[in-house]
């Protein structure tokens, strides 16, 4: 090769040097803009109402007057709630595919699992409406309130209006389970295949060496698929304002309509007719955008400490 074609080489692998690690830097770059502009926006509201914007429960536009407390309640307890219904069923799903199931049939199996999270929330919405709704309303919670005699509990009182935190709920669970069954599976299936030979080997049975020794090794990375769930629980919005009723208020019952984060943005920004009620939204979104981005820094954390095992 000549000097000139080396010396072009070099040039060339430069300019492609700097382009991507350009690329890389933008990223993160990004995330601090939007991050400072969101603070920038709340800071009045921030400061007004200071920490009983994050205790109150009053939200009132007209007087000027508000408070996030049912919002962060309703986000918080919809993605739990969806956490407690979606996890038994992805990792259950995760260990057939990565255990049992035979080729011909991992593969389908795990395209429509994986399907589920291409569905538009709007989609997921209108079924909710549709379907799941009245069926909680005629159904399900009178089930649970009568003939499970639950009615007598916090948890379970109240009407069965059909919108409600359980309805939310359940969307959620249906739209996180793609996402904690695929990281799942994938940490599974990275598990050494001496992990398993050496439990077989001692004389475990097969349960005994997924239950034993495949399922601790693979703890870290199981419990970041699940964090990764509710990171995209916490900011769902279209599906949960269209089925959870959206009311301000702090109610123990899952039969009670909620309100979320992202619903009480999604709802009241277009009719913010005032600075401080733009910026008690911005700052809504602010507390929103600070959980979510811890939630998912957790999670890929301990996705990359279960990789780092598998190589070590």
């Amino acid at each position: 090769m000549s000097p000139t074609q080396l010396h072009g080489a070099s040039l060339g692998d430069r300019i492609y040097r700097f382009t991507t690690t350009a690329f890389a830097l933008s990223i993160p770059l990004l995330l601090v803009l939007i991050g400072v502009e969101v603070l920038v926006a709340a800071w009045p509201a921030l400061t007004a109402f200071k920490l009983s914007f994050l205790t109150s429960s009053r939200w009132d536009a007209v007087e000027g007057v508000f408070g996030a407390a049912p919002a962060i309640y309703g986000t918080l307890v919809s993605s739990a709630l969806a956490l407690a219904i979606a996890t038994p069923l992805a990792v259950g799903v995760a260990i057939f595919l990565s255990e049992f199931a035979p080729p011909w049939l991992r593969t389908p199996v795990a395209f429509l699992i994986d399907l589920l999270a291409a569905i538009p929330s709007v989609v997921y919405g209108l079924w909710g409406i549709f379907v799941l709704v009245p069926a909680l309303r005629e159904y399900v919670m009178p089930f649970l309130a009568d003939r499970l005699h639950l009615a007598n509990t916090p948890f379970f009182s109240g009407p069965a209006y059909g919108p409600s935190m359980l309805a939310a709920g359940l969307i959620l669970a249906i739209m996180v389970l793609p996402y904690i069954s695929a990281v799942t599976r994938e940490v599974l299936m990275a598990v050494p295949r001496a992990q398993r030979e050496a439990a077989l080997a001692l004389g475990a049975t097969r349960w005994e060496m997924i239950w034993g020794a495949v399922l601790p090794y693979a703890s870290s990375g199981i419990v970041g698929g699940i964090i990764l769930g509710l990171g995209r629980a916490l900011g769902e919005t279209m599906a949960v304002t269209m089925v959870i009723g959206n009311r301000h208020e702090i109610a123990a019952s899952l039969f009670a309509p909620g309100y979320t984060m992202a619903s009480l943005i999604a709802n009241e920004f277009s009719e913010a007719t005032n600075d401080l009620h733009l910026s008690a939204l911005m700052a809504v979104g602010a507390v929103l955008l600070l959980l979510t981005v811890v939630v998912n820094a957790i999670a890929r954390w301990l996705v990359w400490r279960v990789q780092r095992q598998a190589k070590s």
